[in-house]
């Protein structure tokens, strides 16, 4: 019998579980415990019985990891949970997100649902989960419902399932190279990808297998590749696409090698970015562009859905250039993946929902954002390209870039920081509508915070004030095609945020 009030709200973030799993110095107390996983294990089996109508003893979850410390000691810790409730487990080790994913769909393994274990590019001594079906990951509504019975529970269940090791990245490996070898019109043996050069950079995370098990066995140069080996320290670079020093050391390395193609993953693979020939990054719009690009293939004026603080330029190029139709929705991957099936079940055909962080799910895919489904298509066209002489840089000779581009974060200081931030973004559009900034109009239609268009005399750009998903943030973007303009935007705007006492910049 539980005593102790169980209280696991702080560990949902949107539709992942995400926590402290390891108390650094100076660090915030860990609140991903151990009996916060078994407890999250435990419910997650009732959920999954009814979603797929089995008995606790006639289900098969698989439970796998990404590289970080206390991925291992999670794994046994989950496995254990699901084992004293009758389940079947099948033990994965290290492996990606979108490889869980493929544990219930891949005939091999066929799981009924899979939980892995990762903090996507978070801090070392940060972990979390992701909850997968057939159907794809949970939503944050089932999240919430799991958390609430979580906290609920009193008795530890006493059943005895069993466990099964699996080769599942071998099998998403395999899964993977017949998508090149059928695109690329070739048998293995025949190694298609011979001649193409593919500098990786796995961030020290868990894909470094794309190199060793898809592009080589390929027959791929993949000279120069990086941070392959798994270290849950991440010693050389943050394990994000995003981050400034991720990418420039991927663009060094393609320029040192002389590449065709670089491609860089985050920790445990569900986003990538690429970098081109010239060791030019392809990334934030550039990536949406270019997965625009491969996703829209025989599927004439189909609709994209991107992020919110996707550019102008990107829904020119999108829209003038290949014709497809670009809608704007908000922030956060299952938003943005929801927004693409809803659109599909209403009629209207979607075969992309990608975010500027690299998330991109198509509709041929599973709608399952994969960084490595996203780089294999990528590798694809460089390998036809190649054959043409050409290099990936070709497809994006035509998207226009921002002279300027610049995010500033405004801190709330307030305990009710939405309704703060609410206040904020109302009386700032109240502003504009009445003509007190010069140049600039309300854009509609917009799904998130307050996006705005500046004309030609007063900054030549745009800018989106938006809350932050989950912190007490205003992440305020702001673009211009005239070098100086972004400081041209904000000095109108910044009178306007000192008024707010609560905002600190």
């Amino acid at each position: 019998m539980q005593e102790l009030k169980k209280d696991y709200k702080a560990l949902q973030n949107g539709s992942d579980i995400r926590g402290v799993a390891l108390k650094v110095d100076g660090g915030k107390d860990v609140n991903l415990t151990r009996q916060a996983l078994r407890d999250l294990s435990y419910v997650f089996v009732d959920w999954l019985c009814t979603k797929v109508s089995k008995r606790t003893e006639d289900l098969r979850i698989a439970v796998g990891r990404d590289s970080r410390i206390t991925g291992i000691d999670f794994e046994e810790e989950i496995a254990d949970a699901l084992v004293k409730k009758g389940v079947t487990v099948l033990k994965s080790g290290l492996s990606t997100t979108p490889a869980m994913f493929m544990a219930t769909i891949l005939p091999k393994l066929h799981a009924d649902g899979s939980i892995m274990i990762t903090a996507s590019h978070l801090p070392y001594e940060r972990n979390g989960l992701k909850f997968f079906t057939r159907e794809g990951g949970l939503d944050k509504d089932d999240i919430a419902g799991l958390i609430k019975k979580a906290e609920e529970l009193l008795i530890e269940p006493n059943k005895r399932g069993s466990i099964e090791e699996v080769d599942l990245m071998d099998e998403y490996a395999e899964h993977l190279r017949k998508v090149i070898c059928r695109a690329l019109e070739a048998k293995e043996e025949d190694m298609p990808l011979l001649g193409l050069h593919v500098v990786v950079d796995a961030g020290n995370g868990a894909s470094g297998f794309y190199v060793s098990n898809v592009l080589k066995r390929l027959g791929a140069n993949c000279r120069g590749s990086q941070f392959l080996d798994p270290d849950g320290m991440f010693p050389n670079h943050e394990p994000n696409p995003e981050n400034k020093e991720a990418m420039e050391s991927i663009c060094k390395a393609v320029k040192e090698n002389g590449a065709d193609l670089g491609i860089i993953f985050d920790t445990d693979g569900d986003r990538a970015s690429a970098v081109d020939e010239n060791a030019k990054e392809i990334s934030r719009n550039r990536i949406v562009a270019l997965a625009a690009i491969l996703a829209s293939e025989g599927h004439v004026k189909t609709t994209v859905v991107t992020d919110s603080i996707t550019s102008t330029h990107l829904t020119d190029f999108l829209q003038n250039e290949l014709g497809l139709e670009h809608f704007r929705f908000k922030r956060g991957y299952k938003n943005v993946i929801n927004k693409g099936l809803e659109l599909n079940r209403q009629g209207t055909d979607c075969q992309l929902a990608i975010e500027t962080s690299g998330h991109a799910a198509l509709k041929e895919n599973y709608f399952l954002d994969d960084g490595a489904y996203l780089a294999t298509k990528i590798v694809i066209k460089a390998a036809q390209l190649k054959k043409q002489d050409k290099g990936i840089s070709s497809l994006l000779a035509k998207l226009k870039e921002p002279a300027e581009s610049e995010e500033f974060r405004f801190k709330i200081e307030d305990e009710d920081f939405a309704g703060y931030a609410e206040t904020v973004l109302n009386n700032l559009e109240e502003r504009i509508k009445r003509g007190d900034f010069k140049g600039m109009s309300v854009v509609s239609p917009n799904f998130e915070g307050l996006r705005v268009d500046i004309d030609y005399n007063h900054g030549d750009g745009w800018f989106l004030l938006r809350k932050s998903l989950h912190d007490p943030v205003m992440p305020l973007s702001v673009e211009s095609n005239d070098v100086g303009g972004v400081e041209r935007i904000m000095d109108q705007l910044e009178p306007f945020f000192k008024k707010y006492k609560k905002l600190e910049r």
